[in-house]
């Protein structure tokens, strides 16, 4: 795979191209889009041969017998999270934002309150909120350029009224790879609260080299309330897709769930069945560890080079392709920072109060690009700030 081939996606109905002028000011022409999370790189051979196959076929009919996607998943885990999963357990959703919703659908219920560790996801928030739950932002603590959970003060926030915790793992914006200890700690919490436990593992793939993810799903006694959500979408750069797994163990928990399925008609379609099938193989293995070898070239560029403007702070980054960028040491407000580079710099990037509490002084940065626009928007940005040299 040429990771550094430029691919022109204007004009495709791409977000991420398409609607940065409009949303961000940021011209189309020569613009860099570094916000929505997808990948401006083509997905494996074997996926692309799944869509040309049933394009060749021509009809484009209702799926049945999912057992060999099923069995992909199962494979796929156990291979590369030593994570044994029961194909029965396995939900699919269209989508993980889908799949929160559906858990907040299922599990709580109006007025309830869900757990966040801010910053976090900021689509989170946003299901929650209109599904009419309140959400609790536990913030995190912010120390050397690092995220941790205090969790001790998230248990005086606490009011009996909270019914979920979502947990991001690994963690977006801050690409934090939470160790054992500290989902052990996050499961303890759950437990004492009551909380059913949704994880988030969209980005369970994308580890940078030294780094180790532990799915949730391993540790010992949190199967009675945890709810796994993984996905190929992310890892593949098959977003468009819209198809996500809820894995559910606790056969109650299960039975809740497929009520809420069956209730809303839901069903995934079947290109994105025939695109998880083809990437959770041998092949697709091979090709997400060539990526995530070249984001941790990307990564390594980016994090140099903006770590050389004064005032900036790129979060070391453990895990996912997204740089948490911290302005604050600039002693600018978050209008004139954004207007630097939205405006000078020519860039997009997600606005970091959108992720909760303590991501006002941030923006997050899309590092999943070939690495020369990667080279580009480093040399803008330390032309932006070129007068704190």
């Amino acid at each position: 795979m040429n990771f550094d081939e430029i691919i022109d996606r204007h004009g495709t109905h791409s977000v991420k191209w398409d609607m940065m002028e409009k949303i961000y000011g940021v011209p189309a022409a020569d613009g860099i889009p570094m916000w929505v999370a997808d990948m401006d790189f083509r997905p494996p051979a074997c996926v692309q041969k799944a869509v040309e196959d049933m394009a060749d076929h021509g009809i484009y009919g209702y799926f049945g017998d999912d057992s060999a996607y099923r069995a992909a998943i199962a494979w796929w885990m156990e291979n590369r999270h030593g994570w044994q999963v029961d194909p029965a357990a396995i939900f699919t959703t269209h989508g993980l934002v889908n799949g929160t919703a559906m858990c907040v659908d299922t599990f709580t219920a109006p007025g309830d309150g869900v757990v966040l560790f801010t910053p976090v996801y900021h689509a989170f928030a946003r299901v929650i909120k209109a599904a009419g739950r309140d959400v609790v932002e536990c913030e995190m603590t912010l120390k050397d350029n690092r995220y941790s959970l205090d969790i001790e003060a998230y248990d005086a926030q606490m009011t009996g009224r909270e019914r979920m915790l979502v947990l991001c793992s690994p963690h977006n914006p801050g690409g934090r790879v939470w160790t054992r200890a500290e989902l052990e700690e996050v499961a303890d919490f759950a437990r004492r609260h009551d909380l059913v436990l949704v994880s988030d593992e969209i980005h369970h793939d994308l580890v940078m080299p030294g780094q180790s993810h532990m799915p949730m799903a391993l540790l010992d006694g949190v199967a009675d309330r945890l709810v796994m959500m993984t996905a190929t979408t992310k890892t593949f750069n098959i977003a468009g897709s819209h198809i996500g797994n809820v894995i559910i163990e606790d056969e109650a928990l299960r039975a809740r769930f497929a009520a809420r399925m069956a209730a809303l008609g839901m069903s995934p379609n079947s290109f994105g069945l025939f695109m998880a099938t083809a990437a959770y193989s041998p092949e697709g293995a091979a090709w997400v560890d060539d990526l995530v070898t070249y984001l941790d070239g990307n990564r390594r560029l980016f994090d140099e080079a903006v770590n050389e403007i004064p005032g900036l702070a790129s979060m070391p980054l453990e895990s996912t392709y997204l740089a948490w960028v911290d302005f604050t040491g600039t002693g600018m407000t978050r209008a004139e920072f954004t207007t630097r580079v939205e405006q000078d710099a020519r860039i997009a990037a997600n606005h970091g109060p959108t992720f909760g509490k303590g991501g006002e002084g941030f923006l997050r940065f899309n590092l999943a690009t070939p690495r020369a626009r990667v080279e580009e928007a480093v040399a803008r940005l330390q032309q932006a700030f070129g007068d704190l040299q």
